[in-house]
């Protein structure tokens, strides 16, 4: 698979028809509503990548990869894993991806974190020798060697999330889709799991994983390249020091005030000069900005203060991939507005 690719889309789309509520159908309007979750998706992923798909939450990128791992039907265009048409042949696909998703909470309760892993394995045909040593080995990278006997149910959240993401490398897939991994855990155990999957794909440069994230630094530290998704639509697609080379000339400038009387009137001042984000922290006011110009620096510094803001902070640091998200769309990860 080193020529070809291991996920290609062609103009993929869906579209959720959602049933209105009884009585809250407007007239003249239909009895089903439609929700755009993907539209005219153009991506390509060679084997060997480290893909990541990057946006915030509802942009649509839980969609896309249930649509490539053939959970989902697209509404239109297509879509081919490992080669194989998603749509004309699922099975097949199957049988070359893995699939880890955070916050799933897969597995069976009266069950032990060893016997479910056991019985994933059997389910894909491994021997009972190689899948227990797959599972020991798996489990003492995520911290989990201490849980192998105890039950699903006596287990938190994250150590759930711990095992869902031993269980995505059991089978050593071709092409594994990693659906915010780190949901839920700690910065730790996040780091330690970035790190093992570094060295996955150098061990063997022919893996493929498409990792989707809102997490900037995971996306930043992983992927060869980015997609950023929001509203369905892939706004950029490039090397992440690329993506942030096309903010060169710009400045990101974080400004912390307070005395602030109308936040939401000096947001729509300071948009004049660039794209921002906004937010309260600790009792002060956040204001992120990407300026075009250097000298629009001033102009913003004079805007807070005639809004009656006093500034106790000021920071301009180096284009990240937030700034080129904002840039884009206008608003940060967290959806917070402009």
């Amino acid at each position: 698979m080193s020529m070809s690719l291991a996920v290609k889309t062609e103009n993929l789309g869906r579209v959720f028809r959602l049933k209105r509520r009884e009585g809250k159908t407007p007239r003249g309007e239909p009895a089903r509503k439609e929700v755009v979750a993907l539209s005219g998706v153009d991506l390509e992923v060679p084997a060997g990548e480290l893909f990541g798909v990057l946006g915030p939450n509802g942009a649509g990128k839980t969609t896309l990869i249930k649509v490539l791992n053939t959970l989902l039907s697209p509404t239109s265009g297509r879509a081919r894993v490992a080669g194989v048409d998603v749509c004309e042949n699922p099975a097949e696909v199957r049988r070359h991806i893995g699939v880890v998703s955070g916050g799933e909470t897969s597995g069976y309760g009266l069950l032990t974190v060893e016997e479910n892993l056991w019985m994933f394995t059997q389910f894909y045909g491994l021997s009972s020798r190689e899948g227990k040593r797959r599972i020991a080995y798996l489990l003492d990278i995520v911290g989990l060697a201490d849980r192998a006997k105890t039950k699903i149910y006596h287990l938190s959240t994250g150590m759930r999330q711990k095992m869902n993401f031993a269980r995505g490398f059991l089978t050593d897939p071709e092409i594994l889709f990693l659906d915010e991994p780190t949901l839920g855990l700690d910065v730790q155990t996040s780091r330690l799991l970035r790190d093992f999957v570094r060295r996955w794909m150098e061990e063997q440069r022919e893996r493929t994983i498409l990792l989707t994230t809102h997490y900037m630094q995971e996306a930043d530290e992983l992927c060869g390249r980015v997609a950023i998704i929001d509203q369905g639509t892939i706004l950029a697609c490039d090397r992440p020091a690329a993506l942030k080379r096309k903010l060169q000339g710009s400045s990101a400038v974080r400004l912390q005030l307070v005395g602030v009387e109308d936040p939401q009137g000096l947001a729509e001042r300071l948009r004049e000069l660039g794209a921002l984000t906004l937010s309260e922290v600790d009792g002060h006011l956040e204001v992120d900005l990407i300026l075009e110009r250097d000298n629009a620096i001033q102009r913003a510094l004079g805007m807070v203060g005639e809004s009656g803001g006093e500034i106790v902070g000021l920071q301009k640091r180096e284009p990240t991939l937030e700034d080129v998200f904002i840039a884009l769309v206008g608003r940060g990860l967290s959806g917070e507005g402009r």
